[in-house]
């Protein structure tokens, strides 16, 4: 059977089911983009899958970023669900409260596993389909938090560590597979309005202000590789 959607560009998307990742792969489509949906919630990627118009437009498959055979079967997926891959949002995270006395050790190994060793794998499970396919996409969602270190913050870690792999991976591409057209691109946001707060925020981001900036980037020439977008609410001072 062929692959819906011939040669409509396709976006997968970590963290996908709700916040950011939601709002972006609602902006792809919109945009003329196919998108894999991913996260740990199956029920929500279903509904948000109906709702970008099904099967032809939109995969939800069910992934744990935290485990390497999960993101091996997302791409395996995607690939014969679409037949390409394009570019992906590497977008799955969460936080903790500020603190080396709060939260549990458990909640702290969980984060850094998501925040960090999944968006690792993310580009392990996608970096040899985009590199053979002579070119692609890399998005990962970094933070204001990870430009500057916060009091008692593991989170502001995690995200310094996104950080310096968005641009490791850049000159891995540029030095081991220089005829490649792989772009890679970080999304630093200030304060964002999703479900990651406990307590809304006021005066912040909201998710579709982020996902604007992600198709930003990827709707730029082939020769342009944005490198970063960094973006906080107007009253957001740090």
């Amino acid at each position: 059977m062929s692959a819906p959607g011939g040669d409509t560009p396709v976006l997968l998307i970590t963290g996908a089911s709700t916040g950011i990742g939601a709002a972006t792969a609602r902006r792809a489509v919109e945009d003329g983009w196919r998108v894999a949906l991913a996260a740990r919630s199956e029920e929500r990627l279903r509904e948000l899958a109906d709702e970008l118009g099904g099967s032809e437009s939109a995969l939800a498959h069910r992934c744990d970023v935290t485990t390497f055979e999960d993101q091996e079967a997302l791409v395996r997926a995607t690939i014969e669900h679409f037949g390409r891959l394009d570019a992906v949002f590497a977008n799955a995270g969460f936080g903790a409260a500020r603190g080396f006395l709060k939260e549990s050790v458990e909640h702290w190994r969980e984060m850094v596993e998501t925040n960090v060793l999944g968006v690792a794998f993310t580009i392990r499970a996608v970096l040899p389909r985009l590199r053979d396919a002579g070119g692609g996409h890399f998005v990962l969602t970094g933070s204001i938090a990870g430009r500057r270190p916060l009091p008692g913050s593991l989170y502001s870690a995690t995200k310094h560590a996104v950080t310096a792999m968005a641009e490791s991976l850049r000159q891995e591409i540029r030095s081991d597979m220089p005829e490649a057209a792989i772009r890679v691109t970080l999304v630093s946001p200030g304060m964002v309005d999703t479900p990651f707060f406990d307590n809304r925020p006021e005066d912040a981001l909201e998710g579709d202000d982020v996902a604007r900036a992600v198709m930003y980037a990827l709707s730029q020439p082939e020769r342009v590789d944005v490198n970063e977008v960094l973006l906080r609410p107007v009253r957001q001072a740090g």
